[in-house]
């Protein structure tokens, strides 16, 4: 692909053509602030906070919507980029609470991030604050419209993964904000609680409610794993606390879904603690269920299917497979039916 010559902050580097003054950063190492930005959703440049100064241009340009030209001269941290910044994030504190020390996204809030990193612990502005109420309304997501800063990550997530346009913009100016149709709660809506939205929020507005107060977020043990719902193969992070399975989170370098999941895939985990879940094979003994070991009950299948076949004819066995299995798992199954048992008996739920 063709290339062009660009200098970052003093760097003279050669790009592919097509890429953002944000991407092409990337590639050299250099990272500029970002709040609306995802990799994953449709560019927006509506935060303003990944602005640089590109010499020849006379206002500053937002990164992630400017592509490169040939002989661009950048620069990424400009006196001019910085105040600029400050601004942007002094106006972002005026209406957001900080209460840094009791949210759920302490240590993990793009905000607190740039507010650390700029130096700013409060907003020089005075004036009127929204007081939103709470959005309580369901089990699985937690919504406190009070810390959203309008970088409309949720409502591209909701609309391109997702596909379910639940939440838009409403109203204007300073009664703008984001939600459902008729400013429904969650619960009312069509939302089908996928979380998707949550995952990629970049402050504590939209929260995973099965996780919170269960830890913070460095404290929690990052274990990546496939989803066992179904066949598809969705990757994610099982979150460990003392040993404890506390939540899941999206993990972004999964290959097959990226961050999405569905409700089940992100919010279906709980049964692992479940007091009544079977944590041993039980089998039968004397018309009573009673606990044994693996080998045990493996052992007695084995032994069950082989006298039926023996007595019975290959063909007294079927196999029924899943969907919701692997293709590998599928594909054992039918190989068991045929190799092992000898027929061809085999169905699967999908076929019609």
């Amino acid at each position: 692909m063709k290339e062009v010559t660009i200098t970052i902050n003093g760097k003279e580097v050669q790009v592919q053509v097509d890429l953002t003054i944000l991407k092409a950063a990337e590639q050299i190492g250099i990272d500029i602030p970002r709040l609306c930005y995802d990799e994953e959703l449709s560019l927006s440049g509506a935060c303003r906070l990944c602005v640089v100064e590109v010499e020849g241009r006379p206002n500053l340009q937002a990164a992630c919507v400017t592509q490169v030209t040939e002989g661009m001269v950048i620069h990424t941290e400009s006196p001019a980029v910085v105040a600029a910044r400050r601004a942007i994030l002094d106006l972002l504190l005026s209406d957001h609470p900080l209460d840094c020390l009791t949210c759920e996204k302490n240590g993990d809030c793009k905000l607190q991030e740039y507010c650390y990193r700029y130096g700013l612990k409060e907003s020089s502005f005075v004036g009127e604050r929204h007081h939103y109420l709470v959005d309580d309304s369901n089990p699985f997501i937690y919504r406190d419209m009070n810390k959203c800063i309008q970088c409309e990550r949720c409502v591209r997530a909701c609309a391109e993964i997702t596909g379910q346009d639940n939440i838009s913009f409403i109203n204007r100016g300073f009664s703008r904000k984001v939600a459902t149709y008729a400013d429904k709660p969650f619960a009312d809506s069509i939302c089908t609680f996928c979380g998707n939205c949550v995952a990629v929020c970049p402050t504590g507005a939209l929260i995973e409610k099965p996780m919170m107060g269960k830890g913070r977020r460095w404290e929690l043990k990052r274990v990546k794993t496939t989803c066992p719902f179904c066949g598809t193969g969705c990757n994610f992070d099982l979150c460990v606390k003392d040993g404890k399975l506390v939540g899941v989170l999206s993990n972004p370098n999964s290959v097959v879904n990226g961050r999405a999941l569905c409700i089940k895939g992100r919010f279906g985990w709980d049964y692992v603690n479940n007091e009544e879940r079977l944590t041993t094979p039980l089998i039968k003994k004397n018309g009573k269920f009673a606990e044994a070991s693996w080998d045990e009950a493996i052992s007695l299948i084995a032994t069950r299917l082989g006298e039926i076949k023996e007595k019975y004819g290959p063909n007294a066995f079927g196999a029924l497979s899943s969907a919701r299995c692997t293709n590998e798992e599928n594909y054992l199954m039918q190989k068991f039916a045929r190799a092992v048992m000898g027929t061809n008996n085999v169905d699967h739920c999908a076929r019609t």
